[in-house]
């Protein structure tokens, strides 16, 4: 179990190294966006919420085509893979570059590795299921679907887009701020009261 253990740090510690190795162009750019992303400002949402309204009204006023729009996103993908490794130093300096940084550096990256195998786990859970339950599995992909099938006819696509987006660039300041771990404990503990009430009336 122990061995199995130290593997499975030496890759965690190995595959971090890799994509630290890959972003180092990108380390101030990295680091200004987690402390963005983390809310280390009390007026950072609103710079998040109000940035990505700005693209989504973009968007909308301009109504691009779907080669268009695809055109577009990897063009601008590809020239900031081009200036953001070579402008970086000049805007930041790199002889600003601390340990500390690095240090953040090095965690962000971790976070990044570990986030991606939780969601290569969840896949690996999902092929599981299939295998060893596909009634179950059948039936909450079917209906997991149609609910999103349902809430996709009900709301505009572009809308349901912005919401996804805003949501998914918040959720990284609610975890640091404690706001998902309270919202959610307090669910668990309706949850639970609910379940208690069910108990006391089957007795």
């Amino acid at each position: 179990m122990a061995e199995g253990d130290n593997k499975s740090v030496n890759l965690l510690a190995q595959e971090t190294a890799q994509l630290e190795e890959q972003l180092q162009g990108w380390g101030e750019v990295v680091l200004a966006g987690d402390r963005v992303l983390r809310w280390e400002k009390p007026w950072f949402p609103g710079v998040l919420v109000g940035a990505t309204t700005v693209l989504f009204l973009l968007v909308y006023y301009l109504d691009p085509s779907v080669l268009t729009g695809l055109s577009c996103t990897v063009m601008l993908l590809c020239l900031a893979d081009y200036l953001v490794p070579t402008l970086a130093p000049r805007v930041f300096g790199s002889n600003k570059w601390t340990t500390e940084q690095q240090q953040r550096f090095h965690d962000i990256c971790g976070n990044l590795v570990r986030s991606r195998r939780r969601v290569g786990g969840w896949w690996q859970r999902i092929g599981a299921l299939k295998e060893e339950k596909p009634k179950m599995y059948f039936a909450s992909v079917v209906s997991g679907l149609l609910a999103a099938a349902w809430i996709g006819q009900q709301v505009h696509n572009l809308f349901l887009t912005y919401l996804m987006v805003s949501l998914l660039l918040l959720l990284p300041g609610l975890n640091q701020h404690g706001v998902i771990s309270k919202y959610s404990s307090m669910a668990k503990r309706e949850i639970n009261k609910l379940l208690k009430q069910k108990e006391k009336k089957t007795e």
